[in-house]
């Protein structure tokens, strides 16, 4: 008689675990382009909980390796940088895929380099040798010489700041021909030689954005440097170092866009523009070269600027970067700015989409989601932004967003937790950060909502963690997670037959191994950008989104 435990066809729809996750546990092997997107849309080559950067190299290379689709490549370099917002990942695979498509790695380039920061990443990564030379090849060596001589002033500018490598080592390296006088001159500034070697070029080719600087940084009046950067448009790392007081600084707040104000807050009130005792000469300089301010209209500037609601909607800025903002804050920046932060949150909120009905978000907050999400960096500061911080913040604006949804945190146990009406969704989120701190059981989201809430009716699960469950076993070979989803999905269609709940896993660490299968019924997508959500809410909608199909409908 055959087994009937063994063989039940209870057990069609819980797959067999095929690997082990990087914390012991059972787990699913992702494809390798899923795997490898996984990595683009969260990993910075710094150390995470449970792997090294080395480690996570290795696996983008090997990953590389495996798959023979450079458009593919090509898309996600561009997905990554665009989509995910993020900076050494998209530059590893054009510098790998530049080995392997030159015609490709010319399409994207400019797409991937769209800033000096990218230009110098991308040229330590050749040197590097990691994915292969330790030069520039005649191609690459073309896409540098062009991006430097195409782009604008200002962008050559930004692109000085930094050392290792440096704008001067680029430059020296890529020998771009200038295409006249004016870039010859700004060449032949930015890289430190004498005005003689210019010829033909002069000091008077400089352009105006850099005999501006000059007179800036060689300013000894803070009045006559408050007036020359009101009339720059430059960025303001470049006037930090020479700003001679309080008002200075004022002017350059003015400058600034209101990203770079929500980044640099701490900056400015270190350097006294929020200070009580400096708004009398910041207003009398301020009225000297054409502004017209009261005592304490800079804070009311910088407030009204953070908290624009059309700048928010139009720049597409998540809760994320606010709370970021809100939790690096230094606790003497005036309380209206605070305000303004928390306020830009609730706006935000607006752009995280509507799903197709009510559902339950398991947050992980498990000792290993107390890792900061860019990793230990090596030699400089982490982030402050842990992994159960951006957690509790997409769960919070999830359930703001659609009503009667719940939140379940977990580690080793569920638990309870509720979003009141008059909550901040900072606060909240920062209040959800408390929970927990142990092992990881990703399948207790599903287990509570199959038994404390198995008469409500949900149109899915979104779980979000750093899928590294280890606590529990699942029976027959399937991970726990699977078991509860299979209970959880008979039980939605026995409240109705005519439901199709879904399962989301956002994974928000650079690992490639999952706790649920890619199906229909099931997506693993991986980031913290406001990216994440349109895939999500097009799935849930059964608009046919999936991770890596987003990536692969982009344009080269």
């Amino acid at each position: 008689m055959v087994n009937n435990t063994l063989f039940s066809s209870a057990n069609a729809n819980v797959p067999r675990a095929n690997t082990f996750n990087e914390a012991g546990g059972q787990a699913y092997q992702m494809e390798p382009k899923q795997a490898l997107a996984q990595l683009a849309a969260t990993g910075t080559f710094n150390s995470v909980y449970y792997t090294s950067a080395a480690a996570q190299l290795d696996s983008v290379r090997d990953l590389i390796g495996r798959i023979d689709d450079n458009a593919f490549l090509a898309k996600l370099a561009l997905y990554s940088r665009r989509n995910a917002f993020m900076k050494d990942m998209p530059a590893a695979i054009l510098v790998a895929l530049s080995n392997r498509d030159t015609n490709l790695t010319h399409q994207i380039f400019d797409r991937i380099v769209d800033n000096g920061r990218m230009l110098r990443t991308v040229f330590q990564m050749v040197r590097s040798g990691q994915f292969g030379r330790k030069g520039l090849s005649s191609s690459l060596k073309r896409a540098f010489q062009r991006w430097l001589n195409e782009a604008s002033v200002p962008k050559l500018l930004s692109a000085s700041i930094g050392n290792d490598p440096s704008l001067r080592d680029i430059l020296r390296m890529a020998r771009p021909k200038p295409k006249d006088n004016t870039r010859r001159a700004l060449f032949g500034w930015l890289t430190g030689k004498d005005v003689e070697i210019w010829r033909p070029a002069t000091g008077k080719d400089l352009p105006s954005e850099v005999q501006n600087l000059i007179t800036y940084r060689q300013s000894t009046c803070e009045q006559e440097q408050a007036a020359i950067v009101s009339q720059m448009s430059v960025r303001w790392d470049l006037l930090a170092d020479a700003a001679l007081g309080p008002a200075v600084w004022s002017a350059i707040a003015r400058k600034m866009g209101p990203q770079a104000l929500r980044m640099n807050l701490n900056t400015l009130n270190r350097h006294g523009v929020f200070e009580e005792s400096n708004q009398g000469i910041i207003s009398k300089i301020a009225q000297a070269i054409g502004f017209s301010e009261s005592t304490d209209s800079i804070t009311d500037y910088v407030a009204e600027k953070i908290g624009c609601v059309d700048d928010i909607i139009r720049s597409r800025q998540f809760p994320y970067q606010f709370l970021a903002a809100y939790q690096n804050a230094n606790p003497s920046i005036p309380q209206k700015i605070s305000d303004a932060l928390q306020f830009a949150a609730e706006v935000a909120c607006g752009q995280v989409p509507v799903l197709p009905g009510p559902v339950l978000v398991g947050v992980d907050t498990s000792g290993s989601m107390s890792m900061p999400t860019t990793g230990h960096r090596h030699k400089s500061v982490s982030s402050k932004m842990r992994c159960v911080d951006v957690a509790a913040l997409f769960a919070s604006a999830i359930v703001r967003r659609n009503p009667n949804s719940l939140i379940v945190p977990f580690d080793t146990h569920a638990y309870d937790v509720n979003l009141s009406e008059n909550e901040s969704i900072l606060g909240f989120a920062t209040r959800l950060t408390k929970y927990g701190g142990g092992g990881t059981n990703c399948s207790l989201p599903l287990q509570k909502a199959n038994s404390t809430y198995s008469n409500r009716q949900f149109a899915g699960v979104v779980i979000i963690s750093d899928n590294q469950s280890w606590v529990g076993v699942g029976r027959h070979g399937g991970t726990r997670v699977m078991q509860n989803w299979d209970e959880f999905a008979t039980n939605q269609r026995r409240l109705n037959a005519g439901s199709n709940p879904k399962l989301v896993c956002i994974d928000i660490q650079p690992y490639v191994t999952a706790q649920a299968p890619e199906r229909n019924d099931i997506l693993n997508i991986g980031g913290f950008s406001d990216a994440v959500f349109k895939v999500v809410a097009g799935f849930m909608q059964e608009k046919g989104f999936r991770f890596v199909n987003e990536i692969e409908a982009i344009e080269v």
